[in-house]
C-alpha cells in the first residue's frame, strides 16, 4: 500500500507534534519512551521527525502518558486544522 504524500498542513502539523514530543522527552532515551510507551524507538524516531505526521489516538495517548504532556495538548498538535466559518462582514 502507498501513501499519498504529506500535504504542506500535514507536513507542518507533524513537525510541530515532534518538536513537542522531543521537547518533553527532555534527556530520556528514544528507546526508554518508546519502550515504555509501547512502541519501536523507529515508530517514535518517526513521530519525532514529522515523518508520521498523524499517529493514531492510541500512540498520542500512550505518550501522553508515558511523558506527563497533557493528553488534549498532544491530540491538538496531531489533529487535522479545522479552518474557521468565515462570517459575513
Amino acid at each position: 500500500m502507498v501513501r499519498p504524500p504529506l500535504t504542506p498542513e500535514e507536513r507542518l502539523r507533524g513537525e510541530q507534534l515532534g518538536r513537542l514530543l522531543r521537547e518533553a522527552r527532555g534527556g530520556r532515551s528514544i528507546v526508554e519512551v518508546a519502550a515504555a510507551a509501547g512502541m519501536s524507538a523507529e515508530t517514535l524516531r518517526k513521530i519525532e521527525t514529522g515523518r508520521i505526521a498523524t499517529p493514531a489516538f492510541f500512540t498520542i495517548a500512550a505518550l501522553a502518558d508515558v511523558l506527563d504532556v497533557p493528553l488534549g495538548l498532544l491530540a491538538a498538535r496531531s489533529a487535522p486544522a479545522v479552518s474557521a466559518p468565515v462570517l459575513p462582514t
